[in-house]
Formats: C-alpha cells, sequence, structure tokens
C-alpha cells in the first residue's frame, strides 16, 4: 500500500512569486467520505484519479492512476460533487524540498496553501520564509472539506 506523507501550511506572503510559471487544475470529488475519498483531476491534457483512505496526522494511505483527459473532464462535467476546485499549482524548491503552492480560484479565491510530501513523518524540514501557520491538522484545509465549505463563505465561523 502506498502512503501519502504530507504536511500543509498557511503562506504568509508574497515573496515566492515568479519562482515557477505554475499550472492550472480543476478537481472534483465522487465522494468526500472522511474515510475514503475519491478525486478527479484534470491537469492540462492529463487526467488522474486518486483514492485517498483518511489521515492519521501527516499520513494517509493513496491509490493513484492515470487517465484519459477526456474521462476525467466528462466526470468532472457530469459526476463530481459542486463547487469544484480551481487553483494554480507553483512548484518551488528550498532546502533541497520541493513544495507545491497552491492559489486557489473561483469559490476558495483569497486561500494560497504550501504543502511539502515527505519520505517519513519524522523528516526535518527547513521551513522557507513564506511559509504562515502549520494547517496538517486542521481538516477545514483539506481539498474535500473545501469543495463542500469554499473558503469564500467561511466568514467569522469557517465549520
Amino acid at each position: 500500500m502506498r502512503y501519502e506523507i504530507e504536511r500543509k501550511f498557511l503562506v504568509r506572503d508574497d515573496s515566492w512569486r515568479g519562482r515557477d510559471e505554475g499550472v492550472r487544475l480543476r478537481q472534483g470529488y465522487l465522494s468526500v467520505d472522511p474515510e475514503r475519498t475519491v478525486r478527479v483531476r484534470l491537469v492540462g491534457d492529463r487526467g488522474w484519479l486518486t483514492i485517498k483512505g483518511a489521515s492519521v496526522g501527516s499520513v494517509r494511505p493513496e491509490f493513484e492512476y492515470a487517465i484519459p483527459a477526456a474521462e476525467a473532464a466528462s466526470m468532472l462535467e457530469h459526476l463530481c460533487l459542486r463547487p469544484q476546485i480551481e487553483k494554480i499549482r507553483y512548484r518551488i524548491e528550498h532546502a533541497g524540498l520541493l513544495w507545491e503552492v497552491d492559489e486557489f480560484l473561483g469559490e476558495n479565491a483569497g486561500l494560497v496553501l504550501a504543502e511539502i510530501e515527505l519520505a517519513d513523518p519524522r523528516q526535518p524540514v527547513t521551513l522557507p520564509p513564506w511559509i504562515g501557520e502549520e494547517v496538517t491538522d486542521d481538516h477545514r484545509y483539506s481539498n474535500a472539506w473545501l469543495s463542500r465549505h469554499p473558503f469564500r463563505h467561511w466568514g467569522a465561523d469557517p465549520n
């Protein structure tokens, strides 16, 4: 079984900008059950189907499969829950690790998150200066949650 080990952070400022052109992503969910999410993603001309299990801290089982882009687009259009996640993903290297910075669009505009995938949950990480508060354990920042509770509607109470 493959496991995803990922830490997630808010981004404190724009000093990360200009290091990558970014790529636009569109993703939707067939299931947002906390025990198992099923996601369809379209990245340019590539489609992906991803199944993730429940998180235990920064670790969760993950299965990801390439699918034809036309099938991903059709699933997004006809099967996935609304609203969907739209974002631009930037890949930025820092201290030997590859960070992914997601600038959310659409219903989640205004939110910018950074993620780092690790080989081990105890792996040391040197944080870039533009990294803010860690939100790994805050379920509200998961894409599945954001697809059901968009950031722009959080207001005073994001729950």
